[in-house]
């Protein structure tokens, strides 16, 4: 098998709420759609991000993938099974964490929690798999102490324990980090990629509007927006789909200003910046064509004169690439 999640088609629509006035006048809302052919594959042991503003529809794609809720039409498999006809068999080979710990019994211990999650899930030997999950998120020594007790990352870290409780195929993870302190999400990241990805083999479906989360923990990011996806590929398959634009910063010693403002009708150079600080100018050069233009540039400041002292060249981050594959019309 060589995709462990696929959707094909899959959408999501909700009967839009009606006002009393609405009633009156007996007006038929039409639907509010929150996914709409939404087509994704997701390898195994592959950490995937979705990310995109809120109301994209993230969260509601996890959900339908979870069986939470059922999809209005297309479907989807996790691990070869079909979420809706086969839900049951899904379910076992999934887990979910989100970044709500409201369905934790707050009076009770962690310990509790989680053999009550246990038990609802029907495992053979429920007090060895709480066992194992609190020594893996490393909460053993707080597992008799009440829920209400613990830190937000501690309580986050318990998320994960549930969600690992049936030792799924595929983790999904709602906005894991969401309401922790840096300290504590930093940590968290570096336990769900380390341990949970290259030490125990689990794929890794994750949602976020965090970008620079998704950039140093995705292999492949898919941008949603309004329900659809906009675009879906590793850091650079993505920087393909937006215009060419790197920026180039360069220190030069013994350069004109002169020289400096020509370069900037070289085609291929959308704009220019420079300022000077004693006989070193600073110049930020935003390209179009890396490739042709860069040997050129340097080529005509050497022959005029500078020296070059460094030259460093910056590539679109995912921000920059969000921001322009998103509608920002709100």
């Amino acid at each position: 098998m060589e995709y462990i999640l696929e959707t094909f088609e899959l959408t999501k629509r909700f009967a839009r709420t009606k006002g009393f006035i609405d009633i009156l006048r007996r007006s038929r809302n039409k639907d509010v759609s929150a996914i709409e052919e939404i087509n994704l594959k997701v390898k195994k042991n592959e950490f995937f991000g979705i990310v995109g503003p809120n109301g994209a529809g993230k969260t509601t794609l996890i959900k339908i993938l979870c069986t939470l809720i059922l999809p209005t039409s297309g479907s989807a498999c996790v691990n070869g099974y079909d979420i809706v006809k086969e839900d049951d068999k899904a379910r076992e080979c999934l887990g979910f964490v989100s970044g709500d710990e409201r369905s934790f019994y707050w009076r009770l211990t962690g310990r509790q929690n989680l053999e009550f999650f246990a038990s609802l899930a029907n495992l053979r030997d429920p007090n060895k798999k709480v066992c194992e999950v609190l020594e893996l998120v490393d909460l053993k020594d707080k597992a008799d102490d009440k829920f209400q007790t613990y830190s937000a990352g501690m309580k986050q870290r318990m998320t994960i324990a549930r969600g690992m409780l049936n030792d799924p195929e595929v983790l999904f993870m709602d906005e894991p980090t969401r309401s922790i302190d840096p300290f504590s999400a930093e940590k968290l990241r570096s336990f769900i990629k380390e341990e949970l990805v290259k030490e125990r083999g689990k794929t890794i479906f994750m949602s976020t509007h965090l970008l620079d989360e998704a950039e140093k923990l995705c292999d492949r990011i898919a941008i949603i927006d309004k329900g659809r996806i906009r675009a879906c590929g590793t850091l650079n398959d993505l920087e393909k789909q937006i215009p060419p634009n790197e920026i180039c910063n360069l220190e030069i010693k013994g350069i004109s200003k002169d020289i400096l403002t020509r370069l900037g009708d070289m085609e291929g150079i959308s704009e220019i910046s420079t300022h000077f600080s004693s006989d070193i100018a600073y110049v930020e050069i935003q390209l179009s064509k890396r490739e042709a233009l860069l040997p050129q540039i340097i080529e005509r400041i050497v022959k005029n004169g500078g020296k070059i002292i460094a030259c460093n060249l910056k590539k679109p981050d995912l921000n920059e690439i969000f921001m322009n594959l998103v509608d920002k019309r709100g």
